[in-house]
């Protein structure tokens, strides 16, 4: 029979909750794998069919849960989100509302995954696949602490909603239409979002700061086709190096942005969560361990800005895809046209529509040879900060503690989560807590994405123990 994780500071009184979750876990692992499975890659047309599909198993993995109400919803362009109630703690008990995503990345290069990336597969304690952490491991971390609770009380401490997107690893453009239509059905005191990273294995974080999120395609033409390069190369250009040209000129020798006017409204980092960022002690070597970084490789950014600083209060522009022949495909020819995605990160003070404004002015400005430009700007939204103190807050602070045996750290993220704020806000300010299922090495959103599968035992009892916590702030 499973065991209780090591370090645990478990209340008595949540031995019940506690161990029914745990003996339980052979069917939490073996239903992440299930959903796994499901290639739900959003920003991929042709697999629509399978995010549907991951709805519907999303879907029935809330009932067998124990919810009530559970519905696929759906709004015209939108994939299917999902949704579940349990709703018998009474009025003057918090309602909670629990926050996942069922959506996945695409695979990136499949031959440089160690195994298929729709296979789950465990090595050396981790479960690698796509999803498997980001965020898959989410929506069985709510289900495993609700079925937990109803499995041994019969009841939850506290009201419980939950939403499970379907479209947030696409920016979430159907978000304000979601809050419109369904807002009422899931207005809440307190909002747990379980898709962030643990600072270590073992040591958990609450994570306060998100950078914002924006989009741009960049299309540069110099030909009406693509003309000999033999004998019209040295004069005519290709769109190929006027596009390698561009994007040079977006940073400066360190790697730091170097786009006029795009950092201008970056928030001053208070000497306060500067003191928290060096008391985390970032450890250098461990990052490139964690990122799998190739020797002689440097870190890049301003020298004078710290590292965590430079991670996830300050802005990002990096391209993340081109359009031009693969190089087994590659003829002798001058390009005509080629094209790149520019994905931005926008730090905390940053109004996104000003910093891709900047960006497009910028690449107007530097295209070489009066090649053709077309910018178009994608979806955007802003970075999200909160400050780490408050009731809710206290309260995931010591499941925390009792889940993993030490306190967690207060940390920001480089990532972005368009769900936040806006739902923070429709709901009247309510406070958003922002666990992780995921650690340094989980590489989300790269190849071999992976889950540490005893913090995902401590993931799922700290969700566990802070429904009896808030229950327990608010009865005082």
């Amino acid at each position: 029979m499973p065991e209780l994780p090591t370090g645990h500071r478990i209340p008595d009184e949540l031995h019940d909750v506690a161990t029914r979750l745990v003996e339980e876990m052979p069917t939490t692992r073996r239903q992440l794998e299930e959903l796994v499975r499901i290639p739900s890659i959003g920003a991929q047309p042709e697999h629509a069919d399978d995010v549907a599909l991951s709805a519907r198993a999303t879907a029935e993995l809330l009932r067998d849960a124990g919810l009530e109400g559970v519905e696929v919803l759906t709004l015209e362009g939108m994939a299917p989100a999902v949704t579940g109630h349990w709703l018998h703690a009474g009025e003057d008990l918090p309602t909670v509302l629990f926050y996942a995503h069922h959506d996945v990345q695409p695979v990136g290069t499949p031959d440089r995954w160690n195994s298929p990336p729709f296979e789950p597969t465990e090595r050396d304690g981790r479960l690698y696949g796509r999803g498997a952490a980001d965020d898959k491991a989410g929506v069985l971390a709510h289900v495993a602490a609700i079925r937990a609770w109803l499995g041994a009380r019969g009841a939850l401490p506290v009201n419980v909603k939950v939403i499970i997107e379907g479209e947030e690893e696409i920016g979430s453009p159907n978000l304000a239409a979601l809050l419109a239509t369904y807002g009422e059905l899931l207005a809440s005191d307190v909002i747990v979002l379980t898709d962030l990273v643990n600072w270590q294995i073992g040591w958990p974080s609450l994570t306060y700061a998100l950078r914002g999120m924006g989009e741009a395609t960049v299309t540069v033409r110099a030909l009406q086709q693509p003309v000999h390069s033999g004998m019209w190369g040295g004069l005519v250009p290709d769109a190929l190096t006027g596009m390698v040209r561009l994007l040079a000129s977006l940073h400066d020798d360190t790697g730091a942005i170097a786009v006029d006017g795009f950092a201008d409204d970056v928030r001053a980092l208070p000497e306060q969560e500067r003191a928290r960022f060096d008391a985390l002690d970032a450890d250098e070597d461990a990052m490139r361990r964690d990122v799998r970084m190739r020797d002689g490789v440097e870190f890049i950014g301003d020298a004078g800005t710290g590292m965590l600083e430079r991670l996830w209060m300050q802005p990002t522009i990096t391209p993340t895809g081109i359009d031009a022949p693969r190089v087994a495909e590659a003829s002798n020819t001058l390009l005509s046209e080629v094209r790149v995605k520019l994905s931005c990160r926008f730090a905390p003070g940053q109004d996104p529509d000003r910093a891709l404004q900047a960006l497009r002015d910028h690449l107007e400005t530097h295209v070489p040879w009066g090649l053709e430009l077309e910018v178009t700007l994608g979806e955007r939204n802003p970075a999200w900060v909160t400050e780490p103190s408050g009731p809710a807050w206290d309260a995931a602070v010591a499941a925390m503690t009792a889940a993993y045996g030490r306190e967690p750290a207060a940390i920001g993220c480089g990532g972005s989560i368009p769900f936040v704020a806006p739902f923070s806000e429709a709901f009247g300010g309510a406070p958003c807590l922002l666990v992780g299922v995921e650690d340094p090495a989980s590489n989300a959103h790269g190849e071999d994405e992976s889950l540490h599968l005893d913090d995902f035992v401590r993931a799922c009892l700290s969700e566990a123990m802070l429904l009896d916590e808030l229950a327990q702030r608010a009865a005082r």
